[in-house]
């Protein structure tokens, strides 16, 4: 599976650098992005697995975007000639969500307590490895380790517990 898809890795980083993504923010949307690609039970049935590792990245970006409080106008732009921002929401995928939101978290509930805390803190809450690491009394480094190890590890417990009923490429 990564064999397929890392060589398109630089690619997609730099059509994020020029929708105005940050460094980190590219780390964080590629690092998710391998994370979803994880999960992915038909991996052998993705006709372009490149293509399809960027739709999720570009996916996740747009999401972010979403939730971002500060959007540069620059950004919108790029992705209003796509037409994404518009996507409907339907019962469906509503659903679909609802059910992967708690396939993570009992995923998550597998980490180690401090690789879970960071983890959360970090993807979830959003606050940087400098923040985690004031809050936790512990060095950035041992804020960065231990996220690296839970995204491993949760990348682990998804492909351990998926069902491939439950799940099929987007």
């Amino acid at each position: 599976m990564l064999r397929e898809v890392m060589p398109h890795e630089p690619g997609i980083r730099a059509w994020l650098r020029q929708r105005g993504q940050s460094a980190d923010d590219i780390d964080d949307l590629i690092q998710e992005g391998y994370a979803k690609l994880a999960g992915v039970t038909a991996f052998a049935q993705i006709a372009q697995p490149g293509g399809y590792f960027f739709q999720i990245v570009r996916n996740l970006m747009i999401d972010s975007i979403r939730r971002a409080r500060v959007v540069r106008i620059d950004t919108v732009e790029h992705l209003a000639d796509h037409g994404s921002l518009n996507d409907d929401v339907t019962p469906e995928r509503i659903a679909a969500v609802r059910n992967e939101l708690s396939w993570v978290m009992r995923a998550l509930e597998t980490l180690p307590e401090r690789c879970r805390a960071i983890f959360t803190l970090r993807k979830i809450d959003g606050l940087s490895q400098k923040e985690i690491a004031a809050r936790m009394g512990v060095s950035e480094s041992i804020v960065e380790n231990d996220a690296a190890k839970g995204l491993t590890l949760l990348m682990r417990a998804m492909r351990r517990d998926i069902e491939p009923s439950s799940r099929s490429p987007r």
